[in-house]
């Protein structure tokens, strides 16, 4: 019988001393890849699985070295975001030899003990504070396996492990490979209307939900922590209609606690350093931060259907 190899992913980046991705100071792995494709993407850099090189047109000298180092000419200010990618082959002579860092690879391939060996260090700052390690992306649960040994090695560290998903994933396998090591579990709901959320985030939300549902269940007899997230996109998930829809949703589940995550616009400059075209770039509702008044409404419309606001 052939073997099947485990899926590996790139990791965009480790942060550490992060204070807003779950309870304490934590580390934070962001995969590269997602199943979903959401119009307002915080980190479009992670929505393909595949290694990308970024540009940054702020630090570029325009010294042209590296249109020298460029083996398929693919490098110049006549490109669309000065990257031709149709004919970059990724070899990186570019980035190796760009004196300013306005060229720079996105997604590193690292195993699992890398990861562990770089959070480690910060195990001390976890127990102080009641810390731990959080995986986020693009998704982790894209790569069941790989992410079942990352938390399986955090645990028998005794590390506090936190997975931030979309939600959209094989359930079986989530249960079976991830869910016995994870300790609170972030699960973003974006958009209630099914057809809506094709259009905005490329695939329907039946699954989704039903994740939810099912996972929600489990997690009360266990006393896991399951927390939904509502992220508030100005005109496409900020709307009464698709709040009170949530809204209703977790209550007809028992859910009496979620998170609202406010609006941040700056993620368009992320898209074009990628290369990749941003409709909403001119928009001044997309490329303001988040309204307060919004905010308010949208955690009256919660309080309004007996669920409590939080962040961790």
């Amino acid at each position: 019988m052939t073997k099947v190899e485990m899926k590996i992913p790139f990791i965009l980046e480790i942060k550490g001393n992060s204070l807003d991705d779950g309870p304490g100071i934590r580390s934070v792995v962001f995969y590269k890849g997602c199943p979903l494709s959401c119009v307002w993407c915080h980190n479009p850099e992670s929505k393909k699985a595949a290694a990308e090189i970024s540009f940054d047109a702020k630090l570029c000298i325009d010294c042209g070295v590296c249109r020298e180092a460029c083996p398929e000419k693919a490098l110049g200010q006549d490109n669309c975001f000065y990257i031709d990618r149709s004919k970059c082959t990724l070899c990186y002579l570019c980035v190796d030899s760009c004196p300013s860092g306005a060229l720079d690879r996105v997604g590193k391939a690292m195993t699992v003990n890398d990861i562990i060996e770089k959070i480690l260090p910060d195990k001390p700052f976890f127990d102080t504070s009641g810390g731990g390690t959080t995986l986020s992306g693009g998704e982790p649960t894209l790569f069941m396996e790989f992410t079942s040994q990352l938390l399986q090695s955090l645990k028998q560290h005794n590390i506090h492990t936190l997975l931030e998903t979309c939600g959209y994933f094989d359930l079986n396998a989530f249960m079976d490979m991830l869910y016995p090591y994870l300790d609170t579990i972030f699960f973003d709901i974006k958009i209630i209307d099914s057809i809506a959320h094709k259009k905005y985030c490329g695939r329907p939300n039946e699954k989704i939900l039903d994740n939810f549902r099912r996972i929600s269940e489990k997690a009360k007899k266990e006393n896991k922590m399951l927390l939904p997230r509502l992220p508030l996109i100005p005109d496409i998930t900020d709307t009464q209609a698709n709040v009170r829809g949530i809204a209703a949703f977790l209550k007809s589940l028992n859910i009496s606690e979620a998170s609202l995550l406010a609006y941040n616009p700056l993620w368009h400059e992320k898209s074009d350093k990628i290369g990749v075209e941003d409709p909403y770039k001119k928009s001044k509702a997309m490329t303001s931060f988040e309204d307060k008044a919004v905010l308010e409404r949208c955690k009256t419309i919660l309080i309004e259907a007996g669920i409590e606001e939080i962040n961790l």
